[in-house]
């Protein structure tokens, strides 16, 4: 086994740079040029003294996560729906809860949204899409100016991709057959896509697997001849931090930890 470098062991034993941390993240996730819905607030959201020691990864930065990092140690947060999702607002109640939190913990927190999901190595739909073994992957639905999903192909019979996929997000699918028993050409985008059938209908899949939708995507699956397959808006969000935490853990030779706050949605 090669020796790590001098520079990699330095890091363990000193931590590593928040700043030379945070502009790795950001060219590897092409922050720079992507859009994404203005809320996301995409890159470091809260500072720290300027070292990370220890990662930790959670696809929310809510209150329990926040909580859970400061008990363990964490002071770099990776997560997926970063503080401000809820938009601005006054420092008050959970909002200042979770800032304080992060302040006397000394917590970094740094967030990814559209640009981990649509990562070709690193991201939500990329390793969904592998998991669930399709082939030729090429990417699919274009959302805030690029294409965020993968599409390929892969034959199963819809049970057996249903069963497939809950080995993979580790829970229950909820399965509508509007299509074809088998199938042929499945299109992922994981969380909450639901709702944008019509979109991934004109893309050429016959089975579209994501998070979840609304109630009318059921009718309209059937309408338009369509499988849809929901796992869990958080259940198929947790590969890209997870892929990402690990990613710097092996560059900066830090430890890291997914910190797992479950919503069952």
């Amino acid at each position: 086994m090669p020796k790590p470098r001098l520079s990699s062991l330095a890091a363990g034993l000193t931590g590593a740079s928040l700043s030379e941390v945070v502009r790795h993240l950001e060219t590897t996730l092409h922050h720079r040029d992507a859009a994404d819905w203005s809320n996301a607030m995409n890159g470091l959201q809260v500072e720290n003294r300027g070292r990370i020691h220890r990662i930790g990864a959670a696809v929310d930065a809510c209150e329990a996560t926040l909580r859970m990092a400061a008990e363990r140690g964490v002071d770099f947060l990776l997560v997926h729906h970063g503080l401000f999702w809820g938009g601005q607002q006054a420092v008050q109640g959970p909002q200042y809860r979770k800032l304080r939190l992060a302040l006397d913990a000394d917590l970094a927190v740094f967030s990814s949204h559209l640009p981990l999901d649509a990562h070709p190595r690193l991201g939500n739909n990329a390793l969904l899409a592998k998991a669930l073994g399709v082939r030729r992957p090429e990417p699919f639905f274009f959302e805030k100016g690029r294409f965020i999903g993968w599409k390929g192909a892969l034959s199963l019979d819809l049970a057996a991709l249903a069963a497939r996929l809950e080995t993979a997000v580790g829970g229950p699918v909820k399965q509508i057959g509007g299509g074809p028993k088998r199938t042929g050409v499945v299109g992922v985008v994981t969380g909450g896509a639901g709702g944008e059938l019509v979109k991934a209908a004109a893309e050429g899949v016959d089975t579209f697997v994501t998070g979840e939708g609304p109630h009318w995507s059921y009718t309209a699956a059937e309408e338009l001849g369509l499988n849809l397959l929901f796992a869990g808006h958080y259940a198929t969000e947790t590969f890209g931090v997870k892929a990402l935490a690990a990613h710097l853990s092996r560059k900066y030779r830090l430890p890291w930890e997914f910190l797992d706050h479950p919503t069952g949605l």
